[in-house]
């Protein structure tokens, strides 16, 4: 994405000068020299040389994809008043004023991604996101961009009339014949438009694959990109040829030229020019086949003419549905996944060549976005103690999954739009195979563990599941975001119990045998580490803690200062100092760190102290 960044002032710079290093893209900005005339400091150019800052707003305006002004809102809107054309080609406009306090979406709200942008704004900044748009107010995901996560095209319609009636809270209902159905998540479960039978409907949303008469209502479209394209085609076909013959069959057969996810042909057509050239022109990938792989699958029209010319008795139809087959992730050919829609057809040209054509439909939609996966230590529930990259990272998502109570914790932070997908603590397995389903269909994915990802939470498992499943590395990418894990929560509140070498050991022995828990926490108490013990106790496992607390007393004092953290930076925060010798095992539970010093660790007021050694 490239931006245009115009901030006049050197506060207003310094303040977009942190925009810089934490929103990926390409960036153009631009700045007041200083009246001294000493040079801005890269990457800031001077709109005084092209004669004024609203020559500087015209240039960048037709070769951006959005607008981040550090100025008064009436001064922005002076600026881009006379640039402005439609939703659909103005960029982005984000206004942040120069104390930082707000990022405003001025226009190109949903279709230009200002919304999005501002929220991203503000995680950076530590701002306010001011959204004004009728979906924000009702808390449902904007129309013109809920096909958006998925790749699906935009289709024809009124979508100003049925983004009224939804935003006047009419009787507005759905059609779709393909496509995920993972957007019903992201809306209220009784929402109208889906309760709403067609007939009673004062508008309509379609998605699907087909181009069907709209009714008398406000009706859109939205496509998913599930139409695959077999071609076969005399060599020098052109490239006008081949879009001219596409369309006449799509148009006869009602398909949606928007529904096309690509092209299939013979692997002999790698070299072929007006094939590359259609498949260039409007963003589709080519699936490139062998003879024997066609040949293996059985189709309704074959040919011995064309077995004899190239191996295989089918190019078009066998290409389409072997295409929409591996697309739809199926073992073999179904009615419900890959289904031949258009069987081949053929048109010729005298001039410009010839080619068969065939439509077949995969069960599941391409889609072009790539998907990442972000893996976020939330820390110890205050979402002020939640890094920028965190906050930025659940401002982008399209899905958060986690346990339930980590997902309430962060709920503030979330927006109509996203998905949430709880799974019980139990379910972490599920839980990251479920992440990385939909991080390999192309969406941005936060899988979110408390305190730190790295520490007892998801990373591991996530990154295990793709290695196992021979992850390429890059697809879908992955981040892992630090957090402030429990033993660092509790020893902020401590004071500084860690000031010596220290080490956590879980007590949970669902997954790791107790024998290799008990040798650990055998060496750890003889070895003088101050020492976290999470998972201490659940209702179900009474003796781990017992025996942790008998072989501590045997290696250390009953004095041995100890203190026990529940919920720390939580509603219900509870931290008890006590010794190793009066710990209540009554006081522990899952939710609970327990903190157990050294030979060296002591009590001061309501302070622990691990001194570092310093001489004093």
């Amino acid at each position: 994405m490239k931006f245009a960044l115009f901030a006049p002032t050197p506060r207003g710079r310094q303040l977009a000068q942190v925009l810089l290093s934490l929103l990926p893209g390409e960036w153009v900005c631009w700045s007041k020299a200083n009246p001294q005339g000493e040079p801005l400091p890269p990457p800031w150019q001077d709109y005084g040389e092209l004669g004024s800052l609203a020559a500087a707003v015209a240039q960048n305006w037709p070769q951006v994809q959005a607008c981040i002004f550090v100025l008064p809102v009436g001064s922005v809107v002076r600026l881009i008043a006379p640039l402005l054309q439609d939703k659909y080609r103005d960029p982005a406009v984000v206004v942040v004023d120069e104390a930082g306090r707000w990022a405003l979406s001025l226009c190109g709200g949903h279709v230009g991604g200002a919304e999005a942008l501002a929220r991203q704004v503000a995680a950076a900044l530590g701002a306010e996101p001011i959204l004004t748009s009728a979906s924000e107010g009702l808390g449902i995901p904007p129309l013109d961009g809920l096909g958006d996560p998925y790749g699906w095209q935009r289709g024809t319609g009124d979508w100003n009339g049925v983004a009224a009636a939804l935003s006047r809270g009419e009787p507005v209902a759905v059609e779709q014949t393909c496509g995920t159905q993972l957007w019903r998540q992201a809306w209220p479960p009784d929402h109208p438009l889906f309760t709403t039978p067609p007939e009673q409907a004062v508008a309509q949303v379609r998605i699907g694959e087909y181009t069907t008469p709209c009714p008398p209502i406000p009706t859109v479209h939205w496509h998913p990109r599930v139409l695959w394209v077999g071609v076969g085609c005399e060599r020098g076909t052109s490239r006008a040829w081949l879009e001219r013959s596409l369309r006449r069959l799509l148009q006869a057969q009602g398909l949606a030229f928007e529904a096309i996810a690509g092209l299939a042909t013979l692997e002999l057509k790698r070299e072929e020019v007006g094939l590359l050239e259609l498949a260039q022109a409007y963003g589709w990938p080519i699936q490139f086949f062998s003879a024997e792989a066609l040949a293996g699958i059985p189709i309704p029209h074959p040919s011995e003419a064309v077995r004899q010319a190239v191996g295989t008795p089918s190019v078009a139809e066998a290409a389409a549905l072997l295409a929409a087959q591996r697309w739809s992730g199926e073992d073999k050919l179904a009615q419900e996944g890959a289904t031949l829609l258009c069987p081949k057809q053929v048109f010729a040209s005298e001039t410009e060549g010839a080619c068969t054509l065939a439509i077949a439909r995969a069960a599941q939609e391409y889609s072009p976005r790539a998907g990442h996966l972000w893996l976020i230590g939330t820390g110890p529930g205050d979402p002020a103690q939640l890094t920028l990259a965190a906050r930025l990272a659940l401002a982008q998502a399209d899905v958060v999954i986690g346990y339930q109570l980590y997902l309430d914790l962060v709920a503030p932070l979330l927006h109509p739009g996203q998905i949430r997908e709880a799974f019980p603590l139990t379910q972490e397995v599920q839980r990251a195979q479920r992440a990385i389903a939909l991080a390999q269909q192309g969406l941005q994915v936060a899988v979110i563990s408390s305190g730190d990802a790295g520490i007892y939470g998801m990373a591991g498992l996530v990154l295990e599941y793709l290695a196992r499943s021979g992850w390429d590395g890059s697809c879908p990418s992955l981040e892992v975001l630090p957090g402030i894990s429990a033993l660092q929560a509790a020893a902020a509140r401590l004071g500084a119990p860690l000031m010596q070498d220290f080490c956590a050991i879980s007590l949970s022995d669902r997954l790791t045998p107790w024998p290799a828990i008990e040798k650990r926490l055998q060496a750890a108490a003889a070895a003088d580490f101050v020492v976290a013990l999470y998972n201490p106790r659940s209702r179900q496992r009474l003796d781990p803690f017992l025996k942790a607390l008998q072989i501590f007393l045997a290696a250390r004092p009953p004095h041995t200062p100890v203190a026990v953290a529940r919920n720390l930076y939580r509603p219900g925060e509870v931290l008890h100092l006590t010794t190793l010798g009066e710990l209540d095992p009554e006081q522990v539970d899952m939710f609970t760190l327990v903190l157990i010093g050294n030979s060296q660790t002591f009590r001061y007021s309501r302070w622990l102290i691990t001194p570092r050694g310093y001489c004093l």
